[in-house]
């Protein structure tokens, strides 16, 4: 009687935990937008930095650099929480989360890694380079690898998730757009230097902007989704013959 009575037992605590997962997918969509709120306030307020030649790094230095130092945090927390949410969300299947511990290894380093930027200061002008600025430079390009290659290496994977398969295609695709900015990012630079400088500002937002719209989709997805093991998705498949014998 008790073998028969605890995966009913289990059942009824799984839709907790799945309601659970689903705000924070919703916390993170709000995170998101709260970042691009402050991104715009404070590319608005003094010293009016152009946002088509130079870097999001600049907002943080200045009279409100404050701004974009909170939103530095802001992005490592969503990003965080996005992870978090992810791992617990496909946890609960089969093969469980260890196909997507490269793209979490990577997107953490983005996360981490946007906090340090938060920390220490970009340079304004880039010459002559001081510690902290040199600090910003390194950590700011390894978190734009690990956000190119996190996302691409967690869409990799969706195909070993029921839940995320669906989402692969659109996932995938995104991904790769990902990856084309960050090799713009980078590469113009090198190739073309006096018009990358020109359109250093541009590259970079595409790029950052890149990877947020993939983890808010994917938040969306997942946000909408019940999940394995949730009343809706276990009583899904003796629900269609019920009505066709109706």
């Amino acid at each position: 009687m008790n073998a028969e009575q605890r995966p009913d037992e289990s059942a009824s605590r799984t839709p907790v935990g799945r309601s659970h997962g689903r705000r924070l997918y919703w916390v993170v969509m709000g995170a998101i937008g709260l970042y691009a709120v402050l991104d715009v306030i404070a590319q608005l307020l003094p010293p009016h930095y152009s946002p088509v030649t130079q870097a999001e790094s600049d907002l943080a230095v200045g009279p409100y650099g404050y701004l974009m130092a909170v939103n530095f945090v802001n992005r490592g927390v969503l990003s965080v929480v996005f992870l978090y949410a992810l791992v617990r969300t496909v946890g609960a299947e089969t093969r469980g989360w260890r196909p997507f511990r490269s793209g979490v290894a990577f997107l953490s380093i983005w996360a981490g890694g946007s906090v340090v930027l938060a920390i220490f200061p970009t340079d304004v002008p880039n010459l002559p380079l001081t510690g902290h600025g040199a600090v910003h430079l390194v950590v700011a390009l390894l978190v734009f690898f690990g956000g190119a290659v996190g996302v691409f290496a967690l869409a990799d994977h969706f195909g070993e998730s029921d839940i995320l398969r669906p989402a692969k295609p659109y996932a995938m695709a995104l991904s790769i757009l990902v990856l084309i900015f960050f090799v713009l990012e980078l590469g113009v630079g090198f190739v073309a230097p006096r018009f990358g400088a020109s359109v250093a500002g541009v590259t970079e937002r595409l790029f950052l902007g890149s990877v947020l719209a993939w983890i808010f989709l994917v938040s969306w997805y997942l946000a909408r989704q019940p999940g394995p093991g949730s009343p809706t998705t276990a009583g899904s498949a003796p629900a269609e013959p019920i009505s066709a014998a109706r």
